[in-house]
């Protein structure tokens, strides 16, 4: 019987730590971890992984010592992740490790930093967070005599990519043939681990963009009570504790507990969705995952309501003109240093200017650029910004 590291025997469709697919450059396996507990723990000692805690979500670094981070993020939707698998009996390592790697690739300044960054590089074939996150984990870092990146198993690999256009992944096939770009041109699904990390990253960035909404004054507790979903659970917690509204510091209270109950539901609800579809598609091992319908997922009425909590974050939170502000601000910084960088890559740190040094073209130039500039924090990319050119546009401490 094949056994998870909770002791629980892992389900007939879980991807088996022993049946990996294994690393682009082979390694003896480690005595005492799996190969995605090996992936996991390679991701948390990474550069990267702790660069996360300088990478914003909606609000810049800066802004506020309790707002979330990248680092904060990506920890909560691991703990999402190994909750949801633990009751889908799935490979809880795996989930883990592919939930704390999502970000690796993201910009400084968050989806602003990432738009940016893809318009500078159109002419050089774009930029994605997804294509970057595994970058990261396949070149960038440098831990390792023996090869480049981390080394990481084929189905962490999967996980981490997410999206990707047909052009990208047939380059990629080119690269890795039969690799992980290969469902993309099959238009077969990923393992359920990577389906689920995909739905724990929703809930927990919805969840805590609510949270981090309020604690910054932009959205309010009245306007939240126009979404469904949140409505239900504020009842729900007034009916139980009437006097809580009226009380000191109350009302943080009584957002906590909304959103706790929040969370949970939205978990028990994926549980119970997801079950329903396996029972009904029943497939017999991971092969036959990769051929049915996405299998992890919301009920169709949960799914609505979560629609309507993001359009609501969307147009109050992420549009509000506080938001946009800085959001034009960081896009500017972004694109003046890449420009700079462009022009001077001296002036990047010495492993980075040195492969420019020896780019053969523009376009491998202007990836090297973009590799730099991605991989700054929020506070490095504004205080690069402010020494190249004697301008302050984002105050950092």
């Amino acid at each position: 019987m094949l056994q998870e590291a909770s002791g629980q025997a892992l389900a007939p469709w879980a991807c088996v730590p022993a049946e990996t697919r294994g690393r682009l450059h082979a390694e003896a396996p480690a005595p005492t971890r799996s190969d995605h507990q090996r992936d996991r723990d390679r991701i948390v000692h990474s550069s990267a992984f702790r660069r996360l805690v300088y990478k914003t979500q909606v609000f810049l670094n800066h802004e506020g010592d309790l707002f979330r981070t990248r680092l904060t993020h990506s920890l909560e939707v691991a703990q999402l992740g190994r909750s949801i698998a633990r009751s889908l009996r799935l490979n809880e390592d795996l989930v883990e490790a592919i939930c704390l790697a999502h970000d690796l690739g993201h910009t400084p300044f968050g989806h602003a930093g990432q738009d940016a960054l893809n318009e500078c590089m159109q002419e050089w074939g774009g930029f994605e967070h997804n294509l970057q996150s595994l970058r990261v984990v396949d070149r960038l870092e440098e831990r390792y005599p023996g090869f480049d990146g981390l080394n990481l198993t084929f189905e962490t690999r999967e996980g981490i990519l997410k999206h990707c256009s047909r052009a990208n992944a047939e380059r990629m096939e080119q690269r890795e043939p039969g690799g992980i770009a290969q469902r993309f041109l099959r238009g077969e699904q990923p393992s359920l681990e990577a389906q689920l990390c995909n739905l724990a990253d929703e809930i927990a960035y919805n969840a805590h963009d609510v949270d981090d909404g309020v604690r910054s004054g932009l959205i309010s507790m009245e306007q939240l009570l126009a979404v469904p979903l949140f409505a239900r659970y504020h009842g729900l917690t007034l009916a139980q504790y009437p006097a809580l509204a009226a009380q000191p510091h109350g009302e943080r209270r009584l957002l906590y507990e909304a959103i706790r109950r929040m969370l949970s539901d939205q978990v028990y609800d994926v549980v119970a969705a997801t079950q329903a579809r396996l029972a009904e598609v029943q497939p017999a091992d991971l092969q036959a995952v990769r051929a049915a319908p996405p299998l992890v997922g919301f009920s169709p009425a949960m799914r609505a309501e979560s629609i309507v909590l993001k359009r609501f974050l969307f147009q109050n939170l992420y549009r509000h003109p506080q938001v946009m502000q800085t959001t034009d601000l960081a896009q500017t910084v972004v694109r003046e240093l890449f420009a700079v960088y462009l022009a001077r890559p001296q002036e990047m740190k010495p492993r980075f200017a040195e492969r420019a040094h020896t780019a053969t073209d523009a376009a491998a130039l202007a990836r090297v650029v973009c590799d730099f500039v991605a991989g700054m924090t929020d506070r490095y990319a504004a205080r690069e910004h402010a020494r190249l050119t004697g301008k302050n546009l984002l105050s950092t401490p």
